[in-house]
């Protein structure tokens, strides 16, 4: 029997790295080197990220994009693989992000639900399908109150998959707040809407919207450990493997040769 993939956690006692502990803890097939936080962290069994990568052969992290950067260069320095579930990241600390999977492979994805991942193809396929001068296209998104974010990473996957669909680029069809006298919709425009409060999961929809008839396609995510159980899956799929940025349409084999 092959030795265990070595994890470490980042963001250790937040909740989707307690998602992530639990996750691990269910896998024969991995082990938990180390837990680590934000520095001065305290908590049972925690040591310093410089300790947790000398450990580990994939770090989980679920933190904050700045915090994602930092440790994407550190990965690359301990040659240890990274799995990246931060969302909000802008376009400079993407970059930064891609040039460290220069040196080490890393997983870097809005979202690790295989039913979300098969939502971005249906939404890329209707788009290709429904003409844009008949269809309007808005992608609606609902989190806990804790989400510092908005849109989604999810969200933006899911209109960036309408754009591609389209063949335009999001960043020249996107409207993210509508506020006063806005004026008609124009055509082609993709609109986002964003819900915050209480403990809500994670609840993802794109509608499709004609004169005569209104196509939604949706996801729900009932419960952390569906995500955590995706970037396990995604550390087990990245260890070992050659340096480069990967997301789940890589893990899950959708992505073409």
């Amino acid at each position: 029997m092959p030795d265990p993939i070595r994890i470490a956690i980042a963001g250790a006692l937040g909740r989707m790295g307690q998602a992530v502990d639990k996750a691990v803890a269910a896998d024969p097939t991995l082990a938990l080197a180390a837990r680590f936080d934000r520095p001065g962290a305290d908590g049972p069994g925690m040591v310093s990220a410089d300790e947790a990568l000398a450990a580990a052969d994939v770090v989980i992290d679920f933190t904050t994009p700045a915090a994602s950067v930092d440790l994407a260069r550190k990965a690359a320095d301990h040659d240890v693989a990274l799995v990246i579930g931060a969302t909000g990241a802008s376009e400079e600390q993407r970059a930064a992000i891609a040039e460290a999977a220069k040196r080490t492979p890393i997983v870097f994805a809005g979202n690790y639900s295989l039913g979300v991942n098969m939502l971005m193809g249906l939404v890329a396929q209707a788009a290709r399908a429904l003409p844009a001068d008949a269809y309007d296209i808005e992608v609606f998104e609902a989190h806990h109150r804790h989400k510092v974010d908005a849109p989604s990473g999810t969200a933006l996957m899911l209109g960036d998959a309408a754009a591609k669909g389209r063949g335009v680029k999001l960043k020249d069809v996107a409207r993210h707040a509508r506020d006063g006298i806005t004026g008609e919709r124009p055509i082609g425009e993709i609109g986002f809407s964003v819900l915050r409060g209480g403990g809500i999961v994670g609840e993802h929809s794109v509608t499709f919207a004609a004169e005569d008839e209104i196509l939604t396609l949706s996801h729900s995510g009932r419960d952390r450990g569906l995500f955590a159980r995706g970037a396990v899956a995604a550390a087990k799929w990245v260890a070992g493997r050659p340096p480069g940025l990967y997301d789940m349409q890589d893990v899950l084999g959708f992505s073409k040769d």
